[in-house]
């Protein structure tokens, strides 16, 4: 089968690597991909949101399945569009429905859903231009620091933390007055839970579900986790904190009835749900949901995965993933995060980057890169995602950085304490 993954960064080389691993897949094709991607199947110079374009791609390459990766297209719409079109509806795509992605597109809706299916989360109310005067009065119903979160998608930047009243107050104005355009139309008003966080992810084909390993990212782009928030600067899976006590509860509290509530309210969910949780004194509480795998989460994530991973999308298409099988690898995997200098602010592009080749003892996977006259150059802030092995986290975590410390781009950068709070 001809697959198409949708996608450009380290999530969806990550995807294409293990998907090339299955004899029951021909040939890969990345819209619009990267320069690892390009190693692995065809690169197609088609934007993820173009759907008309990616339906010509899809018939001309005879496509036999999608999976998307960002969360743009999902939120947009793009399974209900193979749906309605009579050349694409039996053509499966791995991801939500418009409706069901929701749960990534509206954080007033996801916290809303919680709270009707009795999900732990924080408490919270969600505000517009029809009630922003009574925000202050509802801020200060609890203590600082105050989670400020625009509705919509805002590029990984819509979640604010603030330590003083008067500045959440400011924030939550500004977002509604048009910080995040069209995502901030509603902002949603958190109380700060206090804790350790960790990302958990499954694939489900509606009723069933399969439970992939839990990693956790590092957001900040300082060492000790400080400065201003990123997309990621590295991940490590397994968590050691997450053992079996604490997931039965995440089984048992938020994994089934999330997948029993979407299918009360009738909602057909297929493909990926992320679960980011927050370890509060033992208990688990979801601070958000997403629509598909994280990155760089995937990067440690998805090279734990022992099994064919198109036999498990195959059973999401089919409505039969329960009796698909999921082994998962015990070892240690960690990613290293190489960014443009600058990232997550101003910085340039277009540096050809060494040191790639040769490489059997780790996974370089590729996040905002280009391939060009024959050299692989910077493309983005984050651009390489170093992920290795090993039987403790520390082995891992020694090999990413070993690996990572021989590649070379001008102006780079990378935390060196990935993995320094476990």
């Amino acid at each position: 089968m001809n697959i198409l993954i949708l996608g450009s960064g380290g999530r969806e080389h990550a995807l294409a690597w293990k998907l090339s691993q299955s004899r029951k897949v021909s040939r890969i094709f990345v819209a619009p991909g990267n320069a690892g991607t390009h190693s692995i199947g065809t690169n197609l110079r088609i934007d993820s949101e173009d759907f008309d374009a990616i339906k010509t791609a899809v018939i001309a390459h005879e496509i036999g399945m999608v999976v998307v990766g960002p969360e743009a297209p999902l939120v947009a719409g793009i399974h209900d569009y193979f749906l309605k079109d009579e050349c694409l509806v039996d053509i499966p795509v791995i991801g939500p429905l418009k409706s069901a992605a929701r749960l990534e597109g509206s954080k007033d809706f996801a916290k809303a859903f919680l709270v009707r299916h009795n999900i732990p989360t924080a408490a919270y109310r969600t505000f517009d231009r029809t009630n922003a005067m009574e925000a202050g009065a509802f801020l200060r119903t609890f203590n600082p620091p105050y989670v400020i979160k625009a509705d919509g998608l805002a590029a990984g930047k819509g979640v604010i933390i603030c330590n003083a009243y008067e500045e959440a107050v400011e924030e939550v104005n500004a977002v509604i007055s048009g910080k995040f355009g069209e995502a901030g139309e509603k902002v949603v008003i958190e109380q700060f839970l206090k804790g350790i966080e960790l990302s958990v992810f499954i694939v489900t084909d509606g009723r069933s579900w399969k439970l992939l390993p839990e990693a956790k990212d590092y957001k900040r782009v300082g060492e000790g986790d400080t400065g201003l928030n990123t997309g990621g600067m590295g991940a490590v899976s397994p968590v050691p904190f997450a053992g079996r006590e604490f997931m039965s509860k995440v089984r048992e509290r938020i994994i089934v009835p999330t997948v029993k509530g979407l299918r009360e309210e009738g909602i057909d969910y297929k493909g990926f749900i992320f679960f980011g949780l927050m370890n509060v004194d033992g208990d688990p509480y979801v601070i958000e949901y997403n629509a598909r795998l994280g990155d760089p989460e995937s990067e440690v994530v998805i090279p734990r995965i022992k099994s064919d991973l198109f036999e498990l999308l195959e059973g999401v298409a089919n409505g039969d993933l329960e009796r698909r099988s999921l082994e998962i690898d015990d070892s240690c995997v960690t990613t290293v995060m190489m960014v443009s200098g600058g990232y997550p602010g101003s910085y340039e592009k277009g540096f050809e980057i060494s040191g790639l080749e040769g490489r059997d003892d780790c996974m370089v996977f590729h996040s905002g890169t280009k391939y060009s006259d024959g050299k692989v150059l910077t493309s983005g802030g984050r651009v390489l995602a170093v992920s290795c092995r090993g039987e403790t986290m520390k082995d891992a975590l020694e090999a990413s950085y070993r690996n990572a410390g021989s590649i070379t781009f001008r102006n780079l950068y990378y935390r060196k304490d990935i993995g320094f709070d476990l």
